[in-house]
């Protein structure tokens, strides 16, 4: 039976992965760290299945001693400060967890079982200010946030460590990916909140930023398939993993309520941009400069053909899916009193 150690495991794709891998047979161990109220977030429903074991990415002691616990044929270090606004406001521990704290994990690896193959989660906001449309494996990076300079540290460190040491080390530079389980402080989660919200008629309105920023988003679901096909291969590489098609925030927007069986019609420009209900007339989308980035990243969309020939990887869910999907979840959750 094979063991992986899945760091980040309370979070979105930390819990998908971890239930791709148990029905794939695996022992499945979970970096959790200790806070004053334990909280397995997405996670809770693996109490059981999985070994927990507590640790913190800027913790060396308990990275080697989670080494020592797992045994880890496979790691998958999706531990992250993931939060891109989060970023400008606490640089310093972005940088310690997602960049320093790389280091540390593959020091541990290194000093402990070698021979473990590891998974690093590489990020599209590396590109940033993108310097080719679409992106791929060789376009420049050219991140416009700390979240992004902290990520682009750890996916050269993999690569790193895997021509030093010859150790099986890859990344994944994934596409933005989404799901039911996504924190209620990412864009699109806080979108389809409010409208489930919004529909039920406990919300007005729903502020927002950049409407015209565009992303290449799929579901998380699809996106853990492609990190475990990864591990699989019989020598370490990096790959762009994405849809392959971009959509505004704005047409994200407006497919969440329609979803939800409202129809929208945009006003305006710019920060002046609004959105009433075709229904009623009523506003329920505005625009807040509040919400803008310091730098923005217009525009990404990722050429994912190297992952979809070697690793035979393509994704199964489509974006019209992932949006109802959301969409309904949220509106189930809001019935039962859990948002």
């Amino acid at each position: 039976m094979k063991r992986a150690l899945i760091t980040g495991i309370t979070g979105q794709d930390g819990s998908y992965l971890a239930e791709f891998l148990l029905e794939k047979g695996y022992e499945v161990f979970g970096l959790v760290r200790r806070k004053s109220k334990l909280d397995f977030n997405n996670a809770e429903h693996l109490q059981g299945k999985v070994t927990f074991i507590f640790g913190d990415m800027t913790d060396s002691a308990s990275l080697l001693r989670a080494m020592e616990i797992a045994k880890p044929d496979e790691i998958y270090n999706l531990a992250a400060q993931s939060f891109v606004t989060t970023s400008w406001e606490t640089p310093l521990s972005t940088a310690d967890i997602n960049a320093i704290g790389v280091t540390k994990l593959l020091e541990a690896v290194r000093l402990c079982k070698p021979d473990t193959r590891v998974y690093q989660a590489s990020t599209s906001e590396m590109f940033g200010k993108v310097q080719a449309i679409p992106q791929n494996e060789e376009t420049p990076f050219y991140p416009r946030s700390p979240y992004g300079v902290s990520k682009l540290y750890g996916h050269w460190i993999i690569k790193n460590y895997r021509e030093s040491y010859g150790m099986f080390a890859c990344s994944g530079i994934l596409f933005n990916h989404e799901s039911e389980r996504r924190g209620a402080e990412f864009v699109t989660r806080k979108i389809t909140i409010a409208v489930a919200k919004i529909k039920a008629g406990l919300q007005d309105c729903v502020e927002l930023g950049n409407m015209d920023a565009s992303r290449d988003w799929g579901h998380s679901a699809d996106y853990v398939r492609a990190m475990w096909l990864m591990l699989q291969q019989p020598t370490a590489d990096d790959f762009v993993v994405s849809s392959g098609v971009t959509h505004t925030v704005r047409e994200f927007v407006t497919m969440a309520f329609k979803a939800a069986g409202m129809e929208l019609t945009w006003h305006g420009q710019g920060v002046d941009e609004f959105a009433t209900r075709k229904d009623n007339g009523k506003v329920v989308v505005k625009v807040n400069p509040q919400f803008f980035r310091p730098a923005e990243v217009d525009l990404l969309i990722g050429d994912s053909s190297k992952a979809r020939k070697v690793l035979g990887w393509k994704p199964e869910i489509s974006y019209e899916d992932l949006v109802s999907r959301m969409v309904a979840s949220d509106i189930k959750l809001l019935a039962e009193g859990k948002i």
